[in-house]
C-alpha cells in the first residue's frame, strides 16, 4: 500500500475503541468505525519495524532466553544437590574447581546419575550458548542504522552495549515521540494512579510494553547509586563521541546520582528510587538521540 502512495498505518486493536455489546464484524462494519476514528485523531499509530530492527531484536531476545534458560538449568541442578545433600564448601561460583567437583558427585542408585548428568550438561550447553550470541550481536550493530544512536547511549554509566542495543531495538528511532514522556509510558515506568475528587492515589507503575526493554533499562539504572565518576572504560567510550554526547553524559550522571541520594535520603525503599532514575534515564537517551540524529 505505501509503494502505491496510500498513507498505511498500523494500530494497534487494544487501543482502538470498541463499542461494547457490538458481535456482527464484517470487512465493510469495520472499515467504517475505523475511518470515523482515524478523522477523529482517536487511533494511535505504532512503529512497524524494519526487518533490518526486527533481526536485531530478535538477537537481543535470543540472549535473554538463553540467560533465562541457563538460570533455570541451574537451579535444577542446584536442586538436585540439595534434595541428596552434597554440598561444596568452597563457594559455587562455577569455576574450574566447581565443575571438578561436580564429576566427583557420587549417586546412590543408577538411575540418579543419569539425572545427575542431564542437568550438568544442559548447564554447559547453555553456557556455550552465550558466548556465540554476545558476537553475533554486536557485528549486527556495525552494518545497523541505527549504530549512532547505539554509540551514543553508551556515553551513559550503566549502558553498554547490550544494554543500548536492546532498548533501540525495542523502541526503534527515539526521536520520533516529541516529548520523553511517551517513551516513559511506552516502557511501563510511570506509576498507576486512582483518583478521584479531591483524593489521589498512585500505585506501582503500570509495566505497559516492552518489558525487556524496560528491564535493560532499569538494570543500567542500578549503576547511579554511586557517586558520578567517569571510569576509564567509560572515558574510552566518551573519545570517540560529539562534544554535545559527552556535555548530555556528564549533566545525567550529577543529575542521577543526586536523586538518588536525595530519594534514599527521604526513606524511599530501592526498587522505587531505581525506577525513578530509570525514569529520568530514558529522557537523557532520548536528549541523546536528537543530538545524534542533527549531526550531519
Amino acid at each position: 500500500m505505501t509503494q502505491k502512495g496510500y498513507q498505511c498505518w498500523g494500530v494497534a486493536p487494544s487501543l482502538s475503541p470498541n463499542k461494547a455489546g457490538d458481535r456482527v464484524q464484517t470487512d465493510r462494519r469495520d472499515a467504517v468505525p475505523l475511518a470515523r476514528l482515524m478523522r477523529s485523531g482517536d487511533l494511535t499509530p505504532v512503529d512497524v519495524p524494519t526487518v533490518e530492527d526486527e533481526a536485531s531484536r530478535d538477537l537481543t531476545r535470543a540472549r535473554e532466553d538463553t540467560i533465562g534458560d541457563l538460570k533455570a538449568a541451574t537451579f535444577r541442578l542446584k536442586a538436585f544437590l540439595l534434595r541428596h545433600d552434597s554440598r561444596d564448601t568452597r563457594r559455587a561460583t562455577w569455576s574450574p574447581a566447581h565443575r571438578r567437583w561436580l564429576s566427583e558427585v557420587v549417586c546412590a542408585t543408577p538411575a540418579q546419575p543419569i539425572v545427575f548428568q542431564e542437568y550438568v550438561r544442559a548447564v554447559n550447553e547453555h553456557t556455550e550458548r552465550l558466548p556465540r550470541l554476545a558476537p553475533a550481536l554486536q557485528e549486527q550493530v556495525h552494518t545497523w542504522h541505527l549504530q549512532p544512536v547505539v554509540k551514543a547511549l553508551q556515553a551513559l554509566r550503566g549502558v553498554q552495549c547490550t544494554v543500548a542495543v536492546t532498548i533501540v531495538a525495542d523502541l526503534g528511532d527515539l526521536t520520533r515521540v516529541d516529548h520523553p514522556r511517551q517513551l516513559m509510558s511506552y516502557l511501563g515506568l510511570p506509576p498507576s494512579e486512582y483518583s478521584s475528587g479531591e483524593r489521589r492515589r498512585q500505585g506501582s507503575i503500570t509495566k505497559t510494553g516492552h518489558t525487556h526493554a524496560r528491564r535493560a533499562l532499569v538494570e543500567g539504572a542500578w549503576a547511579y547509586r554511586y557517586p558520578a565518576k567517569v571510569s576509564r572504560h567509560l572515558q574510552l567510550r566518551l573519545e570517540k563521541l560529539p562534544k554535545a554526547v559527552q556535555d548530555i553524559s556528564w549533566k545525567a550522571h550529577v543529575r542521577l546520582c543526586k536523586r538518588d541520594r536525595q530519594l534514599s535520603v527521604r526513606g524511599q525503599h530501592a526498587t522505587q528510587v531505581v525506577v525513578a532514575i530509570a525514569r529520568e534515564l530514558i529522557a537523557c537517551m532520548w536528549a541523546m538521540a536528537k543530538e545524534v540524529s542533527v549531526i550531519p
